[in-house]
């Protein structure tokens, strides 16, 4: 298990974890705040279809037109998102200094979602609704060829599954 390991961080190791949080946190900023919102909306919908189209190949037109729908109602998160972030690296870092990793760190990870702005809970819940329903249509647009490899992917995956299992 970590948390032994992180109870034993001497000071240096707890600052140079700080250090990395703040370039990550740096980087965040840089890729996902400090650009305009038109290149973020074309960065959600780049995300969206790269995805789509590892589980399906190649997009039609109509469906690429779905998601930049999708990509255009759906509000911006990033804030949002990046202060999430901040609150629970905060959190995890409060209980290494304390060397309470042991003790504290398990029930944290279960519930790491505990803490959230109540407005980023909602938009969360808004955002899944609508990133289910873009799904949804476009499992009703598959062609044979498409629907032929999302089932071949999904079938990869349950056969991991049920190796992991012991099946």
């Amino acid at each position: 298990m970590l948390a032994p390991m992180l109870d034993r961080l001497t000071p240096e190791q707890v600052t140079q974890i700080e250090r990395r949080l703040a370039d990550e946190n740096r980087k965040f900023q840089r890729d996902n705040l400090r650009i305009s919102e038109r290149d973020r909306r074309r960065k959600r919908a780049r995300f969206v279809v790269d995805r789509l189209e590892d589980w399906v190949g190649k997009l039609s037109q109509p469906q690429l037109e779905r998601v930049r729908e999708y990509a255009e109602r759906m509000p911006l998160l990033d804030e949002l998102r990046d202060r999430d972030r901040r609150r629970l690296q905060r959190e995890v870092l409060a209980v290494i200094r304390a060397r309470q990793a042991r003790e504290r760190l398990p029930e944290l990870i279960a519930n790491w979602e505990r803490g959230r702005e109540t407005v980023y809970v909602k938009a969360l819940e808004s955002w899944r609704e609508q990133y289910f329903n873009l799904l949804i249509d476009i499992d009703g647009s598959l062609g044979p060829e498409q629907r032929r490899r999302a089932h071949a992917n999904l079938r990869r995956y349950a056969e991991d599954f049920e190796s992991l299992t012991g099946r």
